[in-house]
């Protein structure tokens, strides 16, 4: 029997995150653990008569591509790829990996490359509706230190897939994430206080943006783009980051001028320099975010959703969105997480607005 709550995220996707339309093309990609989403965002997008496409990549396929790819592999765009971009009209992707560890002795200077080789094709699928979400899998569970079923109940809860009524619940978060916007409006200066951090930024002429689930889902945050040049002072991260296939912790940054000009991880050190000098951008902030779901407040070691934990902010090195006036261009966007709710505080202009994780707008 399938879990209503899979049938309401399929919902959620397919009428409200990408606005599915009749006639249009959509994309799903996963892997075949993913499979009971897979058949209801099928069933959903034929129901509002879209063209599903549907690709279920098994999980090993990329390993072995980082593994055993040569360097064309990384350097080139095949026009199969371009094609696909170029005819879909939006997109789905659906993570389910069986091994979030997959890919960890894997040299990250190929993921960089690859990465870098397709930023263009990557930002023109931005530029159409898509949205990335994530189907309970035993290794993510594993990771949130959670069991199958309680990480279950973990992710509808978070995107409000056990909602009689989800897309209304969605909609209601983005109006009072719009009041928030509108609170910020005309906004020049921030500063981020917690331990060992004191971390502070100018979003003069800058946009914060609303997300709500129409993009990532979950979601629940708002975010915009630092001056690029404006980043000073230090921050420790609370968290493990974790990245193509690697857990960072114990991260210290420090920023002069906008740049990270030093910078330490008491766990995979190397990995850390290595995607800051992907390119000049990844030693740049690209978004500054603050979570806002009030339904997250647990660590999972996935930024799907823990960038979104209410009463943090996060940073993300490397590119920013246009949208939010950020000039900052990098094949890495690589999000970090700062948790306000023991003792931190952001402030605005010089008014803190969330205080031991509790806002204050």
């Amino acid at each position: 029997m399938e879990d209503p709550r899979v049938s309401n995220l399929a919902r959620i996707l397919v009428r409200y995150s990408i606005g599915a339309r009749r006639g249009q093309t959509v994309s799903v990609d996963a892997t075949p653990q993913a499979e009971p989403l897979v058949v209801a965002v099928y069933r959903e997008l034929i129901r509002v008569g879209a063209f599903p496409v549907v690709r279920m990549s098994p999980a090993a396929a990329t390993e072995i591509f980082f593994r055993w790819g040569k360097r064309h592999h990384f350097t080139t765009v095949t026009p199969y790829h371009r094609a696909m971009v170029r005819t879909i009209d939006a997109s789905i992707r659906i993570s389910a990996s069986p091994n979030t560890r997959a890919l960890s002795s894997v040299d990250p200077r190929r993921q960089a490359l690859f990465a870098r080789t397709h930023r263009r094709l990557r930002d023109q699928v931005l530029r159409k509706p898509w949205v990335l979400t994530l189907y309970p899998t035993e290794a993510y569970a594993q990771d949130a230190e959670m069991s199958l079923s309680e990480f279950e109940d973990f992710v509808y809860q978070a995107t409000f897939a056990d909602q009689e009524r989800p897309i209304a619940a969605w909609k209601a978060l983005a109006r009072r994430q719009e009041r928030m916007i509108a609170a910020l409006h005309g906004a020049r200066h921030v500063r981020i206080v917690a331990d060992d951090t004191d971390l502070s930024m100018s979003i003069a002429g800058r946009r914060f943006i609303n997300s709500a689930g129409t993009h990532n889902m979950p979601s629940g945050e708002i975010f915009t783009g630092p001056v690029e040049d404006s980043v000073e002072g230090h921050i420790l991260y609370d968290f493990p980051v974790c990245h193509a296939g690697r857990e960072i912790s114990g991260i210290r940054l420090v920023f002069r001028k906008g740049r990270v000009v030093e910078a330490t991880a008491e766990k995979n050190q190397h990995f850390l320099t290595a995607m800051l000098d992907s390119d000049p951008g990844a030693r740049r902030v690209g978004e500054l975010g603050i979570g806002t779901n009030m339904r997250i407040q647990r660590f999972t070691r996935n930024i799907l959703f823990d960038e979104k934990i209410g009463g943090t902010v996060h940073l993300a090195l490397g590119n920013s969105y246009p949208e939010t006036g950020g000039r900052n261009r990098s094949a890495v966007h690589w999000d970090m997480i700062k948790d306000l709710r023991r003792g931190g505080a952001l402030y605005v202009d010089g008014r803190a607005i969330i205080k031991d994780g509790k806002f204050r707008l």
